[in-house]
């Protein structure tokens, strides 16, 4: 059965900064690392776009974007069928993990609506804390297989092998993924990629934006996909690393439910 994504303006409404305001980055970051998350308004610009992710991020420039570190997210017209090029056409993209072929992949993204589409072109955002307690409670056996070093392989020829979840000495867990026509698994997943699959859907959550609203997440933690579109959308992204510090990946739910009981009275 084909889940649809949850529409919700909790989603967004509960984790807005109005970027344009005083105090907004220390707002930001402490979302971020709260909750891997933060949804934006009051941006009106490219320029804005770049400012603030500069604040937050040392941006990374990667192949399609401009030598700022900025990339124009739009219909090119002639990225539909590329393996790789998803983003560049009006095609629905799967969730996934921003560069997962990437040996090391940006840990922050923004994502800025410059002009929205005509119809459709909504985000769809897809917690990994949520999809990786869904499967310890109900699937124990996929959660450890997809966790098993090396199981997957993310990219082309130069592309990396990684895991689904990384489990760190701390507890803390880290995803990666993508679902495309440039992922590989081995033997041990791959029967359990319709169990993954299920858990995704049920956990997708659909974000409209309007022009100058956007938002920062943990690409560790946070999967992000987008609707099909007609229109000329038009988005902003940026992709770096932090500059404020951040813990590995994310506390499992388990974890954290268990910490209270854990500290005693």
């Amino acid at each position: 059965m084909r889940h649809v994504p949850q529409q919700t303006d909790g989603l967004f409404s509960g984790h807005r900064i109005d970027a344009s305001r005083p105090g907004a980055i220390d707002r930001i970051t402490d979302g971020v690392r709260k909750r891997g998350l933060v949804t934006l308004t009051g941006i009106a610009s490219r320029t804005d776009a770049l400012a603030l992710a500069a604040q937050l991020m040392a941006v990374i420039p990667h192949r399609d974007s401009d030598s700022d570190g900025i990339t124009t997210i739009r219909d090119t017209r002639r990225h539909t069928h590329r393996a790789g090029f998803a983003g560049f056409g009006n095609g629905p993209l799967e969730p996934h993990t921003e560069r997962s072929g990437a040996p090391i992949p940006p840990r922050l993204m923004m994502l800025v609506c410059g002009q929205a589409a005509r119809t459709g072109g909504d985000s769809v955002l897809v917690d990994g804390r949520a999809v990786h307690a869904d499967l310890v409670t109900g699937a124990r056996a996929a959660a450890s297989a997809l966790a098993q070093p090396r199981s997957a392989y993310f990219g082309a020829g130069d592309g990396h092998p990684s895991q689904v979840f990384t489990l760190y000495d701390d507890h803390q867990v880290a995803v990666r993924l993508r679902l495309d026509g440039l992922a590989r698994f081995s033997p041990i997943v791959q029967p359990y990629l319709p169990t993954l699959r299920a858990a995704i859907a049920r956990h997708r959550l659909l974000m409209p934006m309007a022009p100058g609203q956007g938002y920062v997440l943990d690409n560790r933690r946070w999967l992000h996909a987008r609707t099909a579109f007609t229109g000329d959308r038009v988005c902003w992204r940026a992709l770096g690393q932090p500059r404020f510090a951040m813990s590995d990946g994310f506390t499992p739910q388990l974890v954290a439910q268990a910490a209270p009981a854990l500290a005693g009275p």
